[in-house]
């Protein structure tokens, strides 16, 4: 029988304290196990691509592999954000769970004939997308849980902790395919993923105050806000993903004697743990002035990894991409910050500061992440694509690394003119008070 929780009341100090801060802990621990592994089916192909020289691809073949799972994940995305909304957080995150079996159990299978077509790997790999889509359900369920004060650092660990899946993947798989073979990198996560299944129904609660009408949470694609914070959301959380995703094969294509896979998941876990200080960060700064000065940052990262690629030197080249997982984790923890705080806001200045209107808040803020989320996610697969084309086409990664920096001043100039520009002696706040 499902469990749900009629009474919820996080903004109230009192109930926060007698008993919402435990429930909530406990609901945010088994979403972090639940979500982890999705990214850990999600990203599994950037280690399998470059296990597969018995099959003979091309480099732009093996980039395509990797990057059709950022591309269906990012697309589940927006159904997922509204699963926990219709069918209950606890329920939906067991669902999605169990889903992550299904591409997990075909890998391990296709890879054991050495005659497997290249469209059924593709198959497999478009699969491991529902790995991404468990990021939505998972932000848009914790929202609910915590109030509007430590939203920040509370979704900031719960993505953290499926962002290190990225690094879970990098680290563990080098070793299980070395030792097993490469069947073994789609039945290891099988038990983990059972056992986290297992966890969420016993132990996660649903919220009867999450519940929404879908056409109400869909009317945040209307607002400016939503759009804005896509593109931002391309550049911070769709860069950690897509290099994440990238680096092992780019390193095995630009620097193939390299110890690239001993190293690969140093870069996903800085970014991932650093992610929560980007949160903590914006609570205390303000999400805008931290997202501003981080796309800066990205801006000379990848001109500096830009350079290292054609230097020879696969650890200057490795140094410098440290540089690009740190900032966009950082990124990722200010743009989500700023989701929540821009629609809650929005809903205060239309309907006053009561209980009610913070909870609308918190059901366009829930949408709004899926939405976001989604097309931010895109960014993934972007970056893999451009680095197979600029392959296929010039040979060298230039293209794409060029591509990229001229995206991050575009996303500096936006953050600029939308959230922190001085229009006379007043900063323009947000967007959601000036032209939604």
């Amino acid at each position: 029988m499902a469990r749900w929780i009629t009474e919820w009341h996080p903004d109230d100090p009192a109930f926060w304290e007698s008993s919402g801060r435990r429930v909530a802990r406990r609901n945010l621990v088994f979403s972090i196990a639940a979500e982890h592994l999705g990214f850990t089916v999600w990203t599994l192909w950037s280690i399998v691509a470059t296990r597969m020289g018995a099959y003979e691809f091309t480099t732009d073949q093996l980039f395509w592999l990797v990057a059709l799972p950022n591309l269906i994940g990012s697309v589940l995305r927006v159904p997922y954000t509204f699963g926990p909304a219709r069918f209950g957080g606890r329920n939906f995150t067991v669902v999605s769970a169990l889903l992550l079996l299904v591409p997990a159990v075909l890998l391990g299978v296709a890879v054991r004939d050495p005659g497997t077509p290249y469209w059924l790997f593709l198959v497999i790999a478009a699969l491991a997308g529902v790995g991404g889509g468990n990021f939505a359900s998972s932000m848009a369920n914790i929202t609910y849980f915590y109030p509007r004060a430590k939203q920040g650092i509370a979704l900031g660990l719960n993505a953290a902790g499926g962002n290190v899946g990225v690094s879970s993947v990098q680290l563990v798989m080098p070793l299980v395919i070395g030792s097993l073979g490469l069947a073994a990198a789609g039945w290891f996560w099988i038990p983990f993923i059972v056992v986290a299944a297992a966890c969420a129904w016993f132990f996660m609660d649903n919220l009867t105050s999450a519940r929404a009408d879908p056409r109400e949470q869909l009317a945040v694609a209307g607002r400016a806000q939503t759009w804005i914070m896509s593109f931002l959301y391309i550049g911070t959380f769709g860069s950690f993903i897509g290099y994440s995703t990238a680096f092992p094969l780019l390193s095995h294509s630009l620097f193939p004697g390299s110890p690239y896979a001993a190293v690969a998941f140093a870069g996903p876990l800085l970014g991932s743990l650093i992610r929560p200080v980007g949160g903590w960060l914006a609570d205390r700064l303000g999400g805008a002035p931290v997202t501003l000065w981080t796309f800066a940052a990205m801006g000379g990262g990848v001109l500096l990894v830009w350079a290292a690629a054609g230097s020879g030197r696969f650890w200057l080249f490795f140094l410098a991409f440290q540089l690009l997982f740190l900032t966009s984790g950082i990124g990722n923890g200010s743009t989500y910050r700023m989701i929540p705080a821009i629609f809650q806001a929005k809903a205060v200045a239309e309907r006053g500061a009561g209980e009610q209107a913070l909870l609308h808040g918190k059901r366009q803020a829930a949408a709004a992440i899926g939405i976001i989320s989604a097309v931010g996610a895109l960014g993934g697969f972007l970056i893999n694509r451009a680095f197979g084309m600029a392959f296929a086409a010039a040979g060298t990664p230039a293209p794409a690394f060029l591509a990229f920096a001229l995206f991050y001043l575009a996303c500096f100039l936006l953050t600029w003119w939308c959230y922190t520009r001085r229009v006379g002696v007043s900063v323009v706040a947000s967007l959601a008070h000036a032209r939604v």
